[in-house]
């Protein structure tokens, strides 16, 4: 995989950010970010957004974008869009746009579509968002694009119905380093499961998809399940439990998602189960850390969530302005993170996931 960027990696403490924490919001809810000098957008297609700024190739402002994750009171989502994480709407706000972050509460498309289907109805110029099916949104989606709109996905693709996708890894690279690093744990062999979010997620079946591939160089590793806990922390830690009844000679689990390596890591927190039952995937070193430092978890992997949201929000504008389109070899400039170069299937890459463990956690603060 081509690194893209690898600058995160080698200095850890610039991404300090504040400890991520749940909150409670209703269906469609949203924060919101506007600048003073913002114009609002009297129709998607033809925005009332400052085109003098866009002359010469510069960017528009005053720009709605609408920032929908899979759900509200998700902590990596907190992470990737906020304002006070360097997210999205930090991008957004320093780019002097109208940043609004709006989804439902859970982890479905029925949750996520209504708040399309709002930020349509106001005007958007851009949304960034995370599909919860590759699928299921299309038609609210690409009746967005109709009318004029940018459509973004991060985190979780929808490929038939975007403008772009910014991959915050390759999906081949995420799967070939999970089942890697806990082949390593577990001496490649024994019994292991997966704890995935909900069965339609886009990236989780990606990327399960390329760990069936790469468990092909372990003959001894079985892969006896995958569940799925919905990122709904009561949920994975139930799926967990019953893993481990089903399932008494499992020596490791493999959770792709923030919020069920949290819960499963808190199941496998007992003399019980500690040391004897390995656990990878993808979570946040704040949620990790105690994990980490009692010897549940010996490492883990993700990327800065933050990150991701920020060069999204970016390419949203761009795109909203007119100064790319998205075909491959085109580059642009998403400010403090450097240059991005388009890829094939107009996807930009962030980078590569980064290996959390008890020599380093303590560096990060998301």
């Amino acid at each position: 995989m081509r690194l893209r960027r690898a600058t995160w990696l080698a200095l850890p403490l610039m991404f300090v950010a504040p400890a991520l924490a749940a909150c409670s919001s209703s269906s469609s809810s949203s924060t919101t970010t506007t600048p003073a000098t913002s114009a609002a957008a009297s129709s998607p297609a033809a925005s009332s957004a400052s085109s003098a700024a866009a002359s010469g190739g510069a960017l528009k402002t005053g720009l709605k974008v609408f920032v929908i994750p899979k759900n509200l009171g998700n902590s990596y989502f907190t992470t990737s869009d906020s304002v006070n994480s360097g997210g999205a709407l930090a991008a957004l706000q320093t780019l002097g746009e109208t940043g609004s972050e709006t989804s439902g509460t859970a982890d479905t498309p029925s949750s996520q579509i209504p708040a399309i289907q709002a930020a349509i109805s106001k005007g958007a110029n851009a949304l960034v968002i995370s599909a919860t099916d590759p699928t299921a949104l299309c038609p609210t989606l690409k009746s967005a694009m109709a009318r004029g709109i940018k459509v973004v996905t991060y985190d979780s693709d929808a490929p038939t119905c975007r403008s772009m996708f910014i991959n915050q890894a390759t999906p081949q690279a995420l799967g070939d380093s999970e089942v890697d690093l806990l082949a390593s744990q577990i001496g490649d062999s024994g019994q292991i499961a997966i704890v995935s979010a909900s069965a339609d997620d886009t990236n989780q079946n990606t990327w399960i998809s390329y760990m069936k591939t790469e468990l092909k160089k372990y003959p001894k590793m079985t892969l006896v399940s995958t569940v799925y806990g919905n990122d709904d922390t009561a949920t994975s830690t139930s799926v967990t439990q019953g893993l481990l009844e089903q399932y008494p000679n499992l020596k490791g689990i493999i959770s792709p998602t923030t919020v069920g390596i949290a819960a499963a890591a808190a199941v496998l927190d007992t003399a019980k189960y500690r040391g004897k039952v390995m656990l990878t995937g993808l979570g946040t070193p704040d949620e990790m850390k105690q994990y980490v430092k009692d010897g549940t978890v010996k490492s883990f992997e993700l990327w800065n969530p933050a990150d991701l949201g920020y060069l999204a929000a970016y390419a949203a504008v761009e795109l909203a302005s007119g100064t790319i389109t998205g075909a491959a070899g085109q580059t642009f400039t998403a400010g403090k993170l450097g240059s991005f170069t388009v890829g094939a299937d107009d996807t930009v890459l962030l980078g590569a996931p980064y290996v959390f463990n008890a020599a380093n956690i303590n560096n990060f603060n998301f």
